[in-house]
């Protein structure tokens, strides 16, 4: 079997619908099983998103699994970070059945071991076992539907933590479109005392990159707050472990600047987060900073370091908005057990928490940070091997990164930890990386205030459009 177009990207398998669901899901299922092993729990947690290639996606690889003498237990369509809690709170594997923020056309499936997320390492071992064991015509047995609602399991967790009507007094919009969490998110506010404004259903899917929302969706943020008078507006990616949050203003709030509100909110003893992330992170956090390569699985390679090393409290997130838990952190008199994996409720309520104790609204507490400003946005259907070799020519070629960057400003230093990160002389910053997850060029920039980030990125990326003959 050909799987040289499925591949694991920075969280995740990713590949065309069409093929993940013409056999490779079963297999990667079988492999799943087999990287297990005969001494794993042999029930496993399956769950999936709500694009049309996904019940299908489900079945086979729940079909993988069982033809290896596991059996799956089949939780519906719930959010990625809901399903990952379940299954390690019951010591169970568990796989999700998502594309994530990726477009319809595009799915993935993301695995769980009972104690949280695959490594980099298990990737390579399950892929290897997917290519090596061929699949067979497996026939579904054992497949039981999930008794209980792990959707309500995972409001109650921050029920618990936030008391009673933490939220009254707030009129709240939930941007619905096509997120598995939209039911979600409306009942735990709801459960706050907030009042809900159900906005911009969709019954057919819609990919929605919190790292990169385009201009018409943004104009809708605008218009519905002013329209509905809303103190803010959430909403999550696909599988619901990356949250959208809108100011009053139906201005958007980067996800960096969301992780590092919730960092404070939680009171984190250390925080991991990418190299993407704001260059301000280090002076807005009273703890140590730890960076890392773009990706979960390497936000929580850095997360357990940290907790190797001694800290407590520790905190992962990512510029995508997405929020990790290393470790147990009381808040009160609750403690907030870890959960390992981008999750998008924990910085929704811990931003709107800030927002409520301080008295002040989401735009006041952005401001209050005192941050550089950010932007982010990417070159679409690019494909990998020109993404790569753009990247191989900035990387290895002095002249040519030079000569690219010289209509945006003077070098000062480079980072290469993922990708390319250059300082420039006007205090500006721009990255440039390959996505892990679909074929495109992820471009980010920074600077002094909004306009010039805007101006930078556009620049980047029509230079980078020039350069690779786009």
């Amino acid at each position: 079997m050909n799987c040289s177009s499925v591949t694991f990207g920075t969280s995740g398998l990713r590949g065309l619908a069409s093929e993940l669901s013409g056999g490779i899901a079963e297999n990667y299922g079988r492999a799943f099983a087999l990287f297990l092993g005969s001494d794993a729990a042999k029930e496993i947690l399956v769950a999936s998103d709500l694009r049309d290639s996904s019940p299908l996606i489900k079945e086979q690889v729940m079909a993988g699994l069982a033809a290896e003498g596991f059996s799956p237990i089949d939780c519906g369509s719930v959010p990625t970070p809901a399903l990952a809690l379940a299954a390690m709170s019951r010591g169970l594997p568990s796989a999700m059945v998502t594309g994530s923020h990726i477009p319809a056309e595009r799915n993935g499936i993301k695995f769980y071991l009972p104690s949280g997320e695959i490594s980099k390492a298990d990737e390579a071992a399950i892929a290897q076992l997917a290519q090596t064991h061929a699949a067979t015509a497996a026939r579904p047995g054992g497949t039981k539907q999930m008794a209980g609602d792990i959707g309500a399991e995972y409001v109650e967790r921050y029920c618990r933590l936030l008391g009673e009507n933490c939220f009254q007094g707030l009129r709240i919009g939930v941007y619905e479109h096509s997120t598995v969490s939209r039911d979600l998110i409306s009942h735990l506010l709801e459960r706050q005392g907030a009042e809900v404004v159900r906005l911009g259903h969709a019954d057919v899917f819609m990919a929605l990159d919190t790292e990169s929302i385009e201009g018409a969706t943004k104009d809708l943020l605008k218009n519905w707050s002013a329209a509905h008078g809303l103190d803010a507006i959430v909403s999550a990616d696909g599988d619901g472990d990356r949250p959208l949050i809108a100011d009053e203003h139906g201005k958007i709030v980067p996800g960096d600047i969301i992780g590092i509100i919730t960092a404070k909110f939680l009171g984190a003893g250390a925080v991991v987060t990418p190299v993407t992330s704001n260059s301000g992170t280090e002076q807005s956090l009273p703890c140590p900073v730890f960076r890392s390569r773009v990706g979960s699985p390497f936000v929580i390679a850095g997360m357990e370091q940290a907790r190797r090393a001694g800290l407590q409290a520790i905190v992962g997130f990512e510029a995508n908005g997405g929020v990790l838990l290393g470790s147990d952190i009381r808040i009160g008199k609750e403690v907030l057990p870890a959960l390992p994996t981008r999750d998008a409720f924990l910085p929704i309520v811990s931003l709107l928490s800030a927002c409520a104790r301080e008295r002040r609204t989401v735009s006041e507490l952005v401001r209050g940070l005192g941050l550089p400003i950010t932007a982010a946005g990417k070159l679409e259907n690019i494909p990998g091997h020109v993404a790569h070799a753009f990247m191989h020519s900035m990387t290895h070629v002095q002249e040519q990164l030079s000569s690219f960057l010289r209509p945006l400003g003077e070098l000062l230093s480079v980072d290469h930890t993922d990708g390319l990160r250059a300082a420039l002389s006007n205090r500006s910053i721009v990255h440039f990386r390959a996505s892990g997850n679909e074929p495109a060029l992820r471009c980010y920039a920074e600077a002094a205030s909004e306009e010039e980030a805007l101006a930078l990125l556009s620049l980047a990326t029509i230079q980078i459009a020039h350069q690779i003959g786009e």
